[in-house]
């Protein structure tokens, strides 16, 4: 925990250095909901086709879903989206023609949750 998955167009593996992210997201991370930073683990998922809107060429996005141990408010959980968006507009470059969809959303990991 926490659990950090990002999904990210195809379109946009040129403009988007994960490993830095990854690496400046994780104690951005540590800061908000006060856990290890040993704790983090991230793992990124290029998706090949992704529709928006009206479906043109240039359609991109980026997803961040972030899973905790249950118990924390949904105002810090807010505040903590709103950081990572901030911070992931920091580590995407300009894409001629293309201007991604972000989004990011912290949930509660299910009570089945388990680590070794």
């Amino acid at each position: 925990m926490p659990q950090i998955t990002v999904d990210y167009s195809e379109n946009l593996e040129s403009a988007f250095d994960r490993r830095d992210f990854a690496l400046a997201l994780h104690p951005l991370i540590v800061e908000t909901i006060d856990t290890k930073l040993s704790a983090c683990k991230t793992r990124f998922r290029r998706v090949d086709e992704t529709v928006v809107a009206g479906g043109t060429p240039a359609d991109a996005l980026v997803h961040i879903g972030i899973g905790l141990l249950p118990g924390r408010a949904d105002e810090l959980k807010a505040q903590l989206s709103e950081a990572v968006l901030g911070l992931l507009a920091t580590h995407l470059k300009p894409a001629e023609g293309i201007e991604p969809v972000l989004s990011a959303e912290v949930r509660d990991l299910e009570p089945s949750y388990r680590k070794r």
